[in-house]
């Protein structure tokens, strides 16, 4: 083993359509300046390739997830997501990650921070991000964890076992309130919108008034600079009005195109992360746009149709469909949304950083967090 460069336990996992490094929280500095610094470097951060790192070169695959003991006595665990950015050495810690969650509950049952049961284990995640809890369900029969299956997901080749993720109260994720501007939709450089905090913060428009038919590769989406300035303007103004004044700098909100369905879902989408096109769906984005569809006045509940509690909404994207449960406990409840997802572990070891944490104080960084 090398003897001059820093190395520390790490496990690399896809969830859902995502994958990336995940660590436990101590394992990583305490501190989120030095956390941020040692993070930019294991991923690559700020090569497009990121080749100097274990970060996948894409948005998909520049993601990190921490879990440590929980800091709040509903959860069993925490777990803190950070988004590395490709263009420059930043780290974002605002968003959540709902495809890298899927991969948490495994990841903490491995690790013996949950006991698991037989069949399957619940597994109370607490999101740092977002403050919010979401209960996953692992399959773990006879006491371990079991990656394979027979589900699906639209965006990850193959099958594998289902885990459900149930988001027990995602309205105000980061703005504290279901709609952030107070309402349900309004304009902004011409555009009708709707700004919804849920899950994620987004603003929603019609992708007909941006010029987006839905025939469109996600590849010549990627490649319509006039269109993504122009989205780009008006995250940004959105962001202003939602109370995020630094959303220039930052991954959220997240625009997201709205069509009329397809294949016979309930709406199609376009969702951005927000300057390149989701070749699938987010999951934290699917919740805020299934609930969405529930809300009166919003651009997704007129682009869908009149969406009742409970229902299930289907969710067309590039890759195929997603689909969402929406229930409520009680009239004045708020929706509880439930996803499936898959997840499997990759590979697991060691990884080098070229500084050490320990004595590079002075190692130049940037965190949004």
């Amino acid at each position: 083993m090398s003897n001059d460069l820093y190395s520390l336990p790490c496990v690399l996992m896809r969830g859902g359509s995502s994958k990336g490094p995940f660590f436990l929280a101590s394992d990583l500095p305490g501190d989120p300046a030095a956390r941020d610094r040692l993070l930019l470097d294991l991923m690559g951060a700020g090569h497009p390739l990121q080749i100097d790192g274990i970060g996948g070169g894409n948005a998909l695959s520049s993601k990190v997830a921490i879990v440590g003991p929980p800091s709040r006595e509903d959860a069993d665990i925490d777990y803190l997501f950070a988004q590395i950015r490709l263009d420059r050495r930043m780290v974002d810690t605002t968003p959540n990650c709902g495809n890298m969650l899927a991969a948490v509950g495994p990841f903490a049952i491995e690790s013996g921070m949950v006991a698991a049961s037989d069949p399957q284990t619940e597994v109370r995640i607490h999101n740092v991000n977002t403050g919010k809890v979401v209960l996953a369900t692992v399959q773990t029969p006879q006491g371990r964890v079991s990656y394979r299956g027979d589900t699906r997901i639209a965006g990850t080749p193959g099958t594998a076992a289902p885990i459900s993720l149930t988001f027990l109260d995602a309205a105000g994720a980061r703005t504290g309130k279901l709609l952030p501007t107070g309402q349900a939709s309004e304009w902004i450089d011409g555009v009708e919108v709707s700004c919804i905090d849920c899950a994620m913060p987004m603003v929603m428009m019609a992708a007909s008034a941006l010029g987006v038919t839905g025939e469109e590769s996600v590849a010549a989406l990627n490649a319509d600079t006039a269109m993504l300035a122009r989205m780009e303007r008006i995250r940004i103004e959105a962001g202003r009005r939602m109370g995020i004044p630094d959303a220039a700098d930052r991954v959220i909100p997240k625009p997201v195109l709205l069509m009329p369905p397809r294949s016979g879902g309930t709406l199609a989408v376009r969702y951005f992360m927000p300057h390149q096109c989701h070749s699938a769906l987010a999951i934290t984005g699917a919740v805020g746009i299934s609930t969405a569809c529930a809300l009166p006045g919003t651009l997704a509940q007129r682009t869908a149709g009149q969406v009742p509690v409970p229902s299930d909404v289907r969710i067309e994207h590039p890759s195929g469909c997603l689909d969402v449960a929406l229930l409520r406990h009680g009239e004045d409840a708020p929706i509880v949304a439930s996803v499936v997802r898959t997840a499997r572990r990759l590979f697991e070891g060691r990884v080098f950083a070229s500084t050490d944490p320990r004595r590079d104080a002075a190692t130049p960084w940037s965190s949004a967090a």
